[in-house]
């Protein structure tokens, strides 16, 4: 009696081990979703995976991306520097907007040394509009915005 007892339990614990074993090929649903998504991390929350570049824009070899999940429904702005020597400091910024044209959020990230990449939190929501805009320091350069998506 008691081998069967031990033998159950054995089973009993196997099985419950098995549960919080994820399955290769298993996929994760997204964090979040929609304006659900303002201000949070798209790798964090798995918004990355499958995103698109909706809109980009160049101002001297900084390119911004108007980044998209259709999984999440929001964006994001990535920014990579290309301009060597990047003697001058940038921002790039994401603009949410509403259907009259109302800025609602704007988020931003410094633009990293040249070669690398950089991205900001997210915005989101389908029924809104989004836009990149790449911004010097200094007033050398003009403000570059894309078109809005």
């Amino acid at each position: 009696m008691r081998k069967n007892s031990a033998r159950l339990a054995l089973v009993g614990i196997a099985a419950s081990a098995m549960t919080m074993i994820p399955l290769a090929g298993t996929s994760y649903a997204a964090g979040c979703s929609g304006s659900g998504c303002d201000n949070k991390g798209p790798v964090t929350y798995s918004c990355d995976a499958g995103a698109t570049t909706m809109r980009s824009i160049n101002n001297n070899g900084r390119v911004a991306e108007l980044r998209w999940s259709t999984n999440c429904l929001a964006g994001w702005v990535r920014v990579t520097n290309n301009a060597d020597p990047s003697i001058y400091d940038s921002t790039a910024t994401i603009e949410k907007y509403d259907g009259n044209g109302k800025l609602l959020k704007s988020l931003a990230v410094r633009t990293p040394g040249y070669g690398k990449s950089d991205w900001s939190n997210m915005l989101g929501g389908s029924s809104y509009y989004y836009r990149v805009c790449v911004r010097f320091d200094s007033d050398l350069y003009p403000l570059l915005c894309s078109t809005k998506f």
